[in-house]
């Protein structure tokens, strides 16, 4: 299964902006009922996800899990938005995921080839066309950095597609078709999957459920 031209298009455009998920929340107090407090990593501080408020589905969780994948290998399924490490013995680690809203979809295979703590976001051109009131650049570890405090870059035969696995600072959007094509994790989880998932791990985002999950 092949990353299709419409993915590599929506690569270009820029894959990891934050992007509100609609109708979700009513206001800032309703946003700041999903962080409990703020916790230290590796220098940086983040807001806690508050995972009381969070739907116990798309928490992290050993589920039964048939797959064609070797074990180690990462599979999302964009349809669920779960993200699954095959584990043996028809068994994975199960998180929940934001994934691409609609015509930022993308499908196939890839490789985590690049790994990052605290990473910084550059908006692409084309993504600053379309929102020109982005920032330029936005440092590691600053408070509206939408990839969080881990990103994994996803390769193909060698080349950045341009999708990353993050982290979020909109915890109520796991679940949701919310982003530019980029998987998006809470800030615990992606900082989980990093310490897992080494460079060269293999990726398979699946465009229809062809695995079965409990």
């Amino acid at each position: 299964m092949a990353l299709n031209r419409r993915a590599f298009v929506a690569a270009a455009l820029g894959s990891c902006a934050a992007l509100a998920a609609p109708g979700l929340l009513t206001g800032r107090a309703s946003a700041s009922s999903y962080f409990n407090g703020v916790t230290q990593d590796n220098g940086f501080r983040y807001r806690q996800t508050n995972f009381e408020k969070i739907d116990p589905v798309w928490r992290r969780q050993m589920v039964k899990y048939f797959s064609s994948e070797p074990p180690g290998s990462i599979v999302v399924d964009t349809n669920n938005h779960f993200l699954y490490v095959v584990w043996e013995n028809n068994t994975a680690l199960r998180y929940g995921v934001g994934v691409g809203r609609e015509g930022f979809k993308w499908y196939g295979r890839a490789r985590v080839d690049r790994k990052a703590l605290w990473p910084r976001w550059v908006p692409p051109p084309e993504m600053l066309k379309r929102q020109p009131d982005l920032p330029r650049l936005v440092e590691g570890g600053a408070a509206n950095n939408p990839l969080g405090p881990r990103a994994m870059y996803l390769y193909r035969d060698g080349v950045d597609t341009g999708y990353r696995l993050h982290g979020t600072l909109e915890p109520w959007s796991i679940g949701q078709d919310v982003s530019s094509g980029c998987i998006r994790m809470f800030p615990e989880d992606i900082i989980d999957l990093y310490q897992r998932a080494p460079k060269g791990t293999r990726v398979l985002v699946l465009e229809h459920l062809g695995t079965s999950a409990g």
